[in-house]
C-alpha cells in the first residue's frame, strides 16, 4: 500500500501519572518536549489535554493557549487536536477551548460505559459542541467508543451538523466499552463504507490492546493512534520510554506493511486543513 499512514500522537490524557510512568508528561513544558520528540519521530497529530499545577486534568483554555502556541513554535506544521473529553471539565466547559481555533478537536457524540463510570455524552452537549466546531472552524476527530457512534456521525452529517468528509477513530480496548475484536473491527470499517463512503477513518487501542489496533490499522489501510495517554507500556513488563518511543513502533509496524508514514504536509492534505508551519 502507498496510502501514507496519519500517525496521531496522545501524549498524556487525564489519566496516567508519574507514578504509571516517570516518562509521562504533566506541566505544559513536560507536554510540548515530549510532543516534540514524538513529532520527529513520525507523528503529525498531536492530540491534547492538559492539566493543573497538581497534575490534575482541567479544561482551562489559558492553559490550552500555552500548550498549542508551544506546539505550533517547536513543532511547526503539526496538527494540534484538543481534547473535548469529559474527565477534564462538565457540561460546555468542555468546548472553552474551541475559540483557540485548533486544527482539531475530538468529539464523542454518545455515551458509553468506561472502567468505572458512564462517559456521558447528552445529545444537547454534542449538539452544542458540533456547532461551536462548525463556527471556529475546528475539524472534528468522531471518536467511536460504540457502533451507535458511527451511526450517530453519519446522520450529523447528513443534516448538516457536521462537515464532510468525516474523520472518525475507533476506540477499542476500553473496559466496559468495545474491545479490541477483528471481526468488530472490520465490521466498524464496512459500516463507515457503507454509510459514509467519502469518510476517512483511523483506530486506538487502550492498554495492550494498542499494539495490536495499530497494527490492524496500518494492514487495512487506515491511520492510527498512539501515545501515554492510552498506554503507558510497551508490553506487560516494560514502561515505555516516551511518547516518541511509541511512534517509532508505529513506524516500524508501517515499514513491515509497506506503508509510508504521512508528513505534517501529506496529513493536512488528507484531512483537508490549511497548510501551516
Amino acid at each position: 500500500m502507498t496510502t501514507p499512514c496519519i500517525i496521531c500522537v496522545a501524549i498524556t490524557g487525564s489519566l496516567p501519572t508519574k507514578e504509571d510512568n516517570p516518562a509521562v508528561p504533566i506541566s505544559i513544558a513536560e507536554q510540548v518536549e515530549s510532543t516534540h520528540e514524538a513529532f520527529e519521530a513520525g507523528a503529525s497529530i498531536a492530540h491534547c489535554h492538559v492539566r493543573d499545577d497538581a497534575g490534575r486534568p482541567t479544561s482551562d483554555p489559558g492553559r490550552f493557549a500555552r500548550l498549542k502556541e508551544g506546539i505550533e513554535t517547536h513543532c511547526p506544521g503539526m496538527i494540534v487536536q484538543l481534547s473535548t473529553g469529559g474527565r477534564s471539565g462538565a457540561g460546555k466547559e468542555r468546548g472553552g477551548m474551541l475559540p483557540l481555533r485548533p486544527d482539531m478537536a475530538s468529539l464523542s457524540v454518545g455515551s458509553n460505559n468506561f472502567p468505572t463510570r458512564v462517559y456521558e455524552n447528552p445529545p444537547d452537549l454534542v449538539d452544542w459542541l458540533a456547532a461551536q466546531m462548525l463556527a471556529y472552524g475546528v475539524k472534528p476527530e468522531i471518536e467511536a467508543f460504540d457502533l451507535s457512534h458511527i451511526v450517530q456521525a453519519t446522520r450529523m452529517a447528513a443534516d448538516g451538523r457536521l462537515k464532510t468528509p468525516l474523520y472518525v477513530q475507533f476506540v477499542m480496548g476500553v473496559r466496559n466499552a468495545m474491545p479490541a475484536d477483528k471481526p468488530i473491527f472490520d465490521f466498524y470499517i464496512e459500516t463507515l463504507k457503507r454509510l459514509a463512503p467519502d469518510a476517512l477513518w483511523c483506530a486506538a487501542g487502550i492498554g495492550p490492546a494498542q499494539i495490536v489496533v495499530n497494527e490492524w490499522a496500518v494492514a487495512a489501510g487506515g491511520h492510527t493512534r498512539t501515545g501515554l495517554e492510552d498506554n503507558v507500556r510497551l508490553d506487560r513488563h516494560t514502561l515505555a520510554p516516551s511518547n516518541a518511543a511509541l511512534v517509532r513502533r508505529v513506524t516500524d509496524i508501517c515499514e513491515r506493511h509497506g506503508r509510508p508514514v504521512a508528513t505534517w504536509q501529506q496529513a493536512r492534505a488528507v484531512l483537508g486543513l490549511p497548510l501551516r508551519g
